[in-house]
């Protein structure tokens, strides 16, 4: 028996593979020709699902300690009636591009809509990308944006104990950075990390002949995206656990985390393997493999089962902040 598709997913997918039929994937190395193709198609899928008009959103500037100006978005729900007095939890937010695409702007419909399931405030980091800005510039500026939301908690009625890291593909892998690099630097505190299938490892560039066939970030995209992020050194020996967190070899003392990946998604090998890691290494984990599902499905599928179940967890995982 062979893997196969989720009919729900399947059914969503139809139209986006039949639009793609005749466009030519991008070669190896095309950072500019993904951005055109998967910005454009991933701000086209968010605007199809329901907007979220009880989430107000603020923005904010932060400046790096090498200059740098980035956006922090603040998403929090306008209607406070039965949301409990005092400070409360906050999720600091990363978004997906296979570290070189992908924006906050793009992702305000997926987080609002998070927002307003959630009821938790949400802080965005518009993180700086890949080949422009490599290692270590993104993850340090995750972390900057951390060290933000706790400066800033008081102001903004969060309670610096119940902050969680979130991430999904690439954001996922940022979250996961971040959660090594605070711990070494001990703090700020993250109370979880929420990874969504995130891209962990920079050696996943040999295809799955079970999985390749249903890749919606391919093989060849994730060659790409490494060696923008780490230039000659991916996949080689000297790459460290903040550039790819499945690199990792102790994981004691990291925040519980909850993971979640396709079936049918190219991260699943790397995926299971860090959380078997991190559960050796003594943190509490709650890991799902969804069935018949490749990346960035519940984005595409939104309708179906497995997207509205995955996205049920990840709001009673954030509510129990």
């Amino acid at each position: 028996m062979t893997l196969e598709l989720d009919p729900q997913i399947a059914e969503a997918l139809g139209p986006l593979m039949a639009g793609l039929a005749d466009v030519a994937p991008p070669p190896v190395g095309d950072v500019d020709g993904r951005r055109v193709v998967m910005n454009t198609m991933l701000a086209t899928v968010d605007r199809l699902q329901p907007t979220a008009d009880d989430v107000r959103i603020t923005d904010h500037e932060l400046t790096t300690a090498d200059g740098a100006r980035l956006l922090l978005r603040w998403y929090r729900t306008s209607d406070t009636v039965g949301v409990a007095p005092g400070p409360g939890p906050a999720v600091l937010y990363l978004h997906g591009g296979g570290m070189i695409l992908g924006s906050v702007s793009i992702n305000d419909g997926a987080v609002s809509r998070l927002v307003s399931r959630s009821g938790v405030p949400v802080l965005a980091v518009d993180y700086r990308l890949a080949p422009e800005y490599p290692f270590p510039t993104p993850v340090e500026d995750v972390y900057a944006g951390l060290q933000w939301l706790h400066e800033h908690a008081t102001e903004l009625d969060v309670d610096p104990a119940r902050i969680a890291v979130m991430g999904d593909s690439a954001g996922g892998g940022l979250a996961a950075a971040v959660s090594i690099l605070a711990r070494d630097r001990g703090g700020p505190a993250i109370a979880r990390q929420l990874l969504i299938f995130p891209m962990l490892d920079d050696r996943t560039t040999i295809p799955d002949s079970h999985i390749a066939p249903f890749a919606a970030w391919t093989y060849e995209d994730n060659i790409t995206g490494w060696q923008a992020f780490l230039g000659a050194r991916a996949g080689g020996t000297d790459v460290p656990a903040l550039a790819a967190p499945a690199r990792l070899e102790d994981a004691t003392g990291l925040p519980p985390a909850y993971l979640e990946v396709g079936q049918l998604d190219i991260f699943r090998d790397e995926d299971l393997a860090y959380a078997l890691l991190l559960g050796r290494g003594g943190v509490p984990v709650e890991l799902h493999l969804t069935p018949g599902a490749p990346h960035e499905y519940d984005a595409i599928a939104y309708q179906s089962d497995a997207a509205r179940r995955a996205l049920a967890d990840r709001v009673r995982v954030i509510r129990s902040l």
